[in-house]
Parts: structure tokens; sequence; C-alpha cells
């Protein structure tokens, strides 16, 4: 399977080149950047980093989406950010060539492709743009967490609303009817929210009621944005 998934790479450049770090920068650079890139599948709730691993590689997903956790002081675990197709991740270790800080798990079978540490640096030193692109992408994150950290004193129901319009804001995908976004497990959302499991799963079923969200196995869709969001107080 793995050797499938790489030739799949191979055949679609696409797939990685069309993630938003490499938009915008030189063909050239790019196709030199991914010289040495390695692509592998992975299972669901497959580790493919630990806390204190050394930083060899910088990953892009290529499909599917992982969580990238770590653990409180009471040793309960806490998921920091859910990250899928398009996003990178082991771009801190890379640069300040220290060990890893958290841990990051598959939440479904995912496609990453492995950039050695070495040729992201080079790209940042050889093109402006990408480290703008960088500096975009930590800004972005930065802007979520003080987000997120600022309705830690919410209602439950502002807290669970604000989870789904980060994972919009990260994951959505545009259909029909909406904004789409990974139906993830309720421990998922609760791990992201800071909230109980059964909170979540009542507060779900209370959005469900009044039309802001629809689920079915796969995904979770939210018709209007701008409703959602007025539910944060």
């Amino acid at each position: 399977m793995e050797d499938r998934y790489r030739l799949q790479a191979q055949a679609n450049p696409w797939m990685i080149t069309s993630a938003p770090f490499f938009q915008g920068l030189p063909e050239t650079a790019v196709e030199s950047a991914l010289m040495h890139l390695v692509t592998r599948t992975h299972p669901a709730n497959q580790v493919i980093l630990l806390e204190n691993d050394w930083g060899g590689s910088v990953y892009f997903i290529l499909d599917g989406w992982v969580k990238i956790r770590t653990y409180n002081l009471e040793g309960k675990e806490v998921t920091l950010n859910i990250l899928g197709k398009g996003e990178l991740f082991g771009e801190m270790a890379a640069l300040d060539e220290v060990p890893r800080s958290t841990d990051v798990i598959t939440l479904a079978a995912t496609v990453i492709g492995s950039m050695p540490a070495q040729d992201f640096v080079k790209l940042l030193q050889i093109e402006p743009l990408a480290g703008v692109r960088l500096a975009q992408l930590m800004a972005r994150r930065l802007r979520q967490v003080n987000r997120r950290l600022r309705l830690r004193e919410s209602d439950s129901q502002s807290r669970v609303a604000d989870t789904l319009l980060f994972l919009a804001e990260g994951q959505g995908k545009k259909g029909q009817t909406g904004t789409e976004i990974p139906n993830l497990p309720h421990r998922e959302l609760s791990s992201l929210s800071g909230l109980a499991r059964e909170t979540v799963t009542r507060v779900l079923t209370r959005l469900e009621k009044k039309g802001l969200i629809r689920r079915d196995q796969d995904s979770l869709c939210i018709p209007d944005l701008s409703a959602l969001e007025r539910m944060i107080v």
C-alpha cells in the first residue's frame, strides 16, 4: 500500500505543490526542495511523532488528518490542533534544532510526505516568499490559540461553537449546502474545547436541533458560519 501511495504522489505532483505553503514559489525551487521527499500512508490512530523526538524532517499532509497533542500537569491529554490536507507540521523542531514538543497522531488513514529538515531550511534561505508563507502559517495558528484561550471561561455552547469554527477555518470545504468539516469523535472535540465529552455531545445535539449544524457518519456541515459565530458570547 505504501508503494501505491508513493506512485500516486509521483503521478499527481499537485497533491504536494498545491499546499498553501508552496503557492507562488518558483517551480524550480519547489522541485529542488521536494527532490528527497518520501511519501507514506499511515492507518488511523498511528503515532507519527512523539514528544522529545529529534526534528529530522518536516511533514506535509497529502490526504487525511492528524491531531497535535500534549499532556497537562495532571497527565490529561490535550489536543492542541487538528491538521488536514495541505498543511504541514514539524517545522519548529527543524528550525531551532531541538526535540519536538508535541505528539502527532493520525485520526484517519493519512498520506504524509516527509521532507528532510535541511531541504526545508535551504528553501527558506533561498526563497524569501517561503519564509513569508511560514510566517503567515505561524501567525494564523497563534491567532487561533489566542482566540481559544480567550474563550476558556465562556459557556459550553460558545466553546463548542468556536471549536467547530476553528476546524472550519483549518479544514473546512465549501459544499452545496454549507462548509463541511470532519465529523470527529466527541472525545477529540472534548479535548479541543476543554469540556467533558458528555457536555460536547449535549451541545452538538442542541446545535443540530437549531439547524446550525448537520451531521452524518463522516462529515459535519455548517450551513451558515456567521449564524454559528453569533452563538459565541
